[in-house]
């Protein structure tokens, strides 16, 4: 409906929705911004209606989504009520009443092309000069899952509950002796219902084994336990986000494990590839520290500043690994008491971890400063892992570009601040990881959007997206004049010819 009719004086008004909405309306930038995708290819599909009627537009029930996050509207039910009462909805999506169901559908369906959505969004930002890639910060941020604490159980969990059963079982067990010999149907009943509650945590333990993972949830099975923040712990996602630094602007995302232990490496190719990159610097905390990933990063022009981690070898009074000197050239290390401790080249895998071993038990043997340095029966040995030097070029740039690296906070911070206390992005509505992932990516698509309003003002950016509207409406003439032509030549095919033309 694009007119309401009104009574003023007698006499009848005719007023047009696009009254009702501002012109520096969130709806008015999501419409022109929708009308830039080329939704086909990034793999969009139509909804189908109901009663026969045409489906509903991917471009439409798009709109509705991201007006929807910027919002707090993020249910299918209560977009589906918006559709009805909020009369910038109505505008934006033309008076489409799609039902809550299908609204859901549209966004379980489309994983994959949300995120291709927001991979486009970023390329083009990139095109508009608006992300250089030069220095890239990679941080996280944890979210609640759709699964209870209750449904979530490690190992740890599941020995917890077996043992109160037995403990249960052994009780009703001593009630039937006391009985003597007497067996009341009740307490039959409820050892029965105690073997049943153990033998389904009997199968949970057997699927923990099997899978060998060290978590199961049974709601959301990709769902994990994770630290949300300080001592709390709560059933959810990590999500991994990069961010450039030039406007704050977010580039790319995932879910990784219930730490940043190995997200380094993968997130920052992942930003390397998708902006075409050369080479880069990345930002991290120290939970990203890892020498594997370091070196991945290194080995791909990625330059790494990674707070350094303190080393983990035990505080016991003994002599701290530091003191013992590394010698590059002979790959050797000399100890407190000048002696040369050796490898023999050898490469040992600890703890997912591949070490080499150096050591010299015959100095060892008559040490002088032996009770100080160790209590093992075969002397001393110092583990080097194979990356070592790589967290060690990295501890140097961070010690020496202290500066540079504090700008890493002020990259993320802000952004996280945003989406999880204005927006109210502290939970999901899906379950599995790429369903997860399609929440991300449309509140990642709203912050830049909502980032450009800030960089270029409303207008300004209002201009630009209908230019590039225009751009795309020339581009498309020139290619259907361009099929007309060659259609127009005998050497194509009649089947060709009504393809070209449907096209």
């Amino acid at each position: 409906m694009d007119y309401i009719q009104g009574f003023d004086r007698g006499q009848l008004q005719m007023i047009s929705f696009d009254q009702y909405v501002k012109l520096s309306s969130w709806a008015r930038i999501v419409d022109l911004f929708v009308t830039i995708l080329p939704l086909k290819t990034l793999g969009f599909n139509d909804t189908p209606s109901s009663e026969g009627r045409p489906p509903y537009a991917p471009a439409d029930l798009l709109k509705l989504y991201l007006y929807g996050y910027k919002n707090h509207l993020r249910s299918s039910r209560k977009l589906a009520q918006a559709c009805h009462i909020n009369m910038e909805v109505i505008w934006l999506v033309k008076g489409i009443k799609p039902s809550a169901r299908k609204i859901a559908y549209f966004r379980k369906n489309n994983s994959k092309a949300f995120k291709q959505a927001f991979r486009y969004f970023v390329v083009l930002l990139k095109d508009m000069k608006l992300i250089d890639g030069e220095t890239i910060a990679i941080d996280s941020f944890k979210i609640r899952a759709q699964n209870a604490s209750k449904n979530n159980f490690n190992q740890k969990k599941i020995d917890r509950h077996i043992k109160y059963i037995d403990h249960k079982i052994a009780h009703y067990q001593n009630q039937l002796d006391i009985e003597d010999g007497n067996q009341p149907d009740d307490i039959q009943e409820k050892i029965a219902y105690q073997n049943t509650k153990k033998t389904h945590y009997k199968q949970l333990e057997e699927q923990l084994k099997q899978t060998k993972e060290t978590q199961i949830s049974l709601t959301d099975p990709d769902a994990k336990s994770v630290i949300l923040h300080k001592n709390i712990i709560n059933v959810g996602y990590c999500i991994q986000a990069g961010c450039d630094s030039k406007h704050k602007l977010f580039i790319n995302n995932d879910i990784g494990s219930v730490n940043d232990t190995h997200a380094l490496s993968p997130m920052a190719l992942d930003a390397k590839e998708l902006l075409s990159l050369q080479s880069t610097n990345v930002l991290t905390d120290k939970g990203y520290t890892t020498g594997k990933h370091i070196a991945i990063c290194t080995e791909n022009n990625i330059t790494t500043f990674s707070s350094p981690k303190a080393h983990s070898s035990q505080k016991n009074g003994l002599f701290d690994m530091q003191l013992f000197i590394y010698n590059k050239e002979l790959d050797t290390y000399t100890c407190p008491a000048k002696e040369i401790l050796k490898t023999n080249g050898t490469v040992y895998k600890k703890n997912n971890h591949r070490v080499k071993h150096y050591k010299n038990r015959q100095a060892c043997k008559n040490c002088k400063l032996r009770n100080q340095c160790t209590t093992n029966k075969n002397g001393r040995f110092i583990e080097r892992s194979i990356y070592q030097e790589a967290l060690e070029e990295n501890q140097k740039r961070v010690a020496s570009n202290p500066q540079y690296y504090r700008l890493r906070q002020q990259i993320t911070e802000h952004q996280f601040g945003t989406l999880k206390r204005q927006w109210g992005f502290t939970f999901t509505l899906m379950k599995k990881k790429e369903h997860v992932l399609s929440e991300v990516n449309m509140i990642m698509i709203c912050y830049n959007l909502r980032r450009l309003m800030s960089i270029y003002g409303i207008k300004e950016l209002k201009n630009r997206l209908k230019a590039l509207v225009l751009y795309q409406l020339s581009i498309y003439s020139l290619f259907k004049s361009f099929l007309s032509a060659f259609i127009k030549k005998e050497c194509f095919s009649k089947e060709i010819k009504t393809h070209f033309k449907a096209a």
